[in-house]
């Protein structure tokens, strides 16, 4: 009678990598970290002034990291984190006010979120990014219009990907029932996002 040999059993993750190793055309999602520390990442915002102009303005301080793989889009993922104190609309005064209670209530509030739940590319270098958004406590999801700016080896070994984005939200959404006029219920954030990927 043959015995048969008995092989060890692998665990599936260690099965699911091993088949990925074994197909070269099978790409691995990477990990980026943002660069705020550089400066080559923004969080900013306008809203109508009067109606007359814009007031612009940004979160001096926030954090946060995303995963792309370029093969397969849908996968991508984004989570920040941004601290509602560092608003900077280049006015002391105004900058006081937008912390209170009126706006971002930041003493009950200190930190905003931002998680991804899709990625929708379209195919031209665009995409949709929807998540939700958390404000003043409000978690609400929104949707973002991206565009990819670019990748590539960076002067000093690392690897890079930028990515730039924009969506519109009402303030009452969020809590910020502020009367402002008008013109001025919905605000613009405008995300300029360049990550370090992490080998």
């Amino acid at each position: 009678m043959m015995t048969s040999k008995r092989f060890p059993t692998l665990p599936f993750s260690a099965l699911t990598l091993a088949a990925a190793l074994a197909m070269p055309g099978l790409a691995m999602a990477e990990n980026y970290v943002i660069d705020t520390e550089g400066g080559h990442a923004f969080v900013q915002f306008r809203i109508p002034h009067l109606g007359y102009s814009w007031l612009y303005g940004r979160f001096n301080e926030f954090s946060g990291d995303f995963s792309y793989d370029k093969d397969n889009p849908s996968a991508a993922r984004v989570d920040v984190t941004i601290k509602t104190a560092s608003i900077d609309s280049n006015h002391a005064e105004r900058d006081k006010h937008l912390r209170d209670k009126d706006f971002l209530d930041v003493s009950r509030y200190p930190e905003a979120t931002f998680k991804s739940t899709s990625f929708t590319a379209k195919g031209d270098g665009t995409a949709v990014l929807k998540g939700d958004l958390t404000l003043r406590g409000i978690t609400k999801p929104v949707s973002i219009d991206v565009t990819e700016i670019g990748e590539g080896p960076d002067p000093w070994g690392g690897h890079r990907r930028g990515f730039q984005g924009s969506t519109r939200f009402a303030l009452k959404d969020f809590g910020i029932e502020r009367n402002l006029g008008p013109a001025s219920r919905d605000v613009e954030m405008i995300l300029s996002i360049e990550g370090i990927r992490q080998d």
